[in-house]
């Protein structure tokens, strides 16, 4: 620890003629636009293989069929252009919001809301909460329209979105009271959401039931006890509601394990209530909604059972390897890293006066200046890495499913919920490389071995 702090020392003195209130505030603006104007090119690389890729790849050919692909190239040029301008105007405000000193004057109406009812600028925490109310407000204001266009445009477009109008400003509305309590929790809340959010916040959003009994329920337990997962519940959980996406997921500490389905994941699933409304249904209209599902009968999504335990497998090949367990251990680390460096900086005058603070020095502020702006360079490197990491256990994973014999069922699953996504099996490798946390679908085929 103390090597560090003497290390830090030396580093501060060698830079301190560069640590000035304007030098501050030019890098880091010159900064936002660098990583800007990178993941532009970035992206600009992937949209041309969007552009570029007007056919079905070799390795999959026979696997997806000509009018899938093009739907998820149409799926991923529009998103590619949304992502474009939402992007650009993002970048547009946060600058606005740093050159005409959005920050301290969000401060000061704080601090003038605080004082209107009786609280001094003695009450800094009380001034604190809020600013980081009105900052969400804010936030969740200027974004609402791109929200708005990303699930009734974009999305509605191309069949993914469930949401009614309604049931969206209810969704928001939740989203936005549990996010003013989320910022309040570091290391604690890590831990602890790993348990309380799927029973307890989850709900809110989506309804969770029991796995009925039957094949596919018994195959997973079967799945679990084989390689001695302390599996206690098994969940499906009801997120057609929202959209038509699909995934699986496990949570929970130590032997006290839960798996958790999309009814989107699970082929020909339907919930118990629909089942037991049909049932009520007079035989004459029974009979006519066959025919209607006969004339308009979808496209069959989902996987069938043993490409279900197959993408099980998988996740608890991430179970096998402790990769939950690492990325805890990576995470914790980071915030030590984070909070040592900011307990050295966030005392100095010239880094506040940099943001438009000439006399005061609020914590808080010290922390979204640290650890939003000075961190950056920082933050966008770590991304990468974490990425490439994540990437690796991503191949281990699938090489467990591997050895456990279901790699054809694995491949044939990850080929379904990538149409069933409309995901683009083409990728631009540097694009990639960058972005993805899991590897592109034609490299987890390749690695899984040859289509049969």
């Amino acid at each position: 620890m103390e090597w560090g702090l003497v290390t830090l020392n030396k580093l501060a003195t060698t830079f301190k003629p560069y640590w000035s209130e304007n030098g501050i505030f030019i890098f880091i603006l010159t900064f936002l636009w660098i990583v800007y104007f990178w993941e532009n090119y970035l992206s600009y690389r992937q949209h041309k293989e969007y552009k570029n890729a007007a056919s079905v790849p070799p390795e999959l050919a026979g696997v997806i069929d000509s009018e899938t692909f093009a739907k998820a190239r149409a799926y991923q040029l529009d998103k590619s252009y949304f992502g474009f301008w939402a992007g650009l105007w993002d970048q547009l405000e946060n600058t606005v919001i740093l050159v005409c000193g959005g920050i301290p004057f969000l401060w000061k109406v704080a601090g003038n809301i605080c004082a209107h009812y009786g609280f001094n600028p003695d009450y800094e925490i009380i001034q604190t909460v809020m600013f980081s109310i009105l900052g969400s407000v804010f936030s969740s204001v200027v974004s609402l329209p791109w929200v708005i266009y990303r699930v009734f445009v974009l999305e509605e477009r191309h069949g993914f979105n469930k949401q009614t109008p309604g049931f969206f400003i209810k969704d928001q509305i939740k989203k936005f009271m549990v996010t003013q309590y989320l910022w309040l929790f570091c290391f604690v809340v890590s831990l602890v959401l790993m348990t309380i959010y799927p029973d307890f916040i989850a709900p809110l959003f989506d309804k969770f039931t029991p796995l009925p009994e039957g094949e596919l329920r018994t195959q997973i337990e079967a799945l679990a006890a084989s390689i001695d997962f302390p599996l206690k519940k098994l969940f499906i959980v009801e997120g057609s509601k929202r959209s038509s996406h699909s995934n699986a997921y496990f949570y929970g500490f130590y032997k006290n394990k839960r798996i958790v389905l999309f009814d989107t994941l699970v082929e020909d699933y339907s919930p118990l209530n629909e089942d037991s409304n049909k049932s009520e249904t007079s035989e004459e209209e029974k009979d006519k909604e066959t025919v209607e599902e006969t004339e308009k009968k979808p496209k069959k999504t989902g996987c069938n059972n043993q490409e279900v335990l197959a993408v099980l497998t998988h996740e608890l090949g991430h179970w096998q390897f402790s990769h939950t367990t690492k990325y805890l251990v990576i995470f914790q680390v980071n915030l030590f890293l984070n909070f040592l460096v900011f307990s050295m900086l966030y005392k100095s005058q010239i880094l506040y006066a940099a943001f438009g603070f000439k006399m005061e020095k609020p914590v808080f502020i010290g922390l979204l200046i640290i650890f939003q702006y000075i961190f950056s360079p920082y933050n966008e490197l770590l991304s990468f890495l974490l990425n490439a990491l994540s990437r690796y256990y991503e191949f281990q994973a699938d090489a467990f499913a591997k050895a456990k014999n279901k790699a054809a069922d694995l491949r044939s699953a990850l080929i379904k919920l990538n149409k069933d996504n409309l995901g683009f099996p083409v990728d631009d490798w540097l694009f990639s490389a960058w972005h993805h946390s899991h590897p592109p679908l034609l490299q987890r085929v390749r690695a899984l071995g040859k289509i049969d």
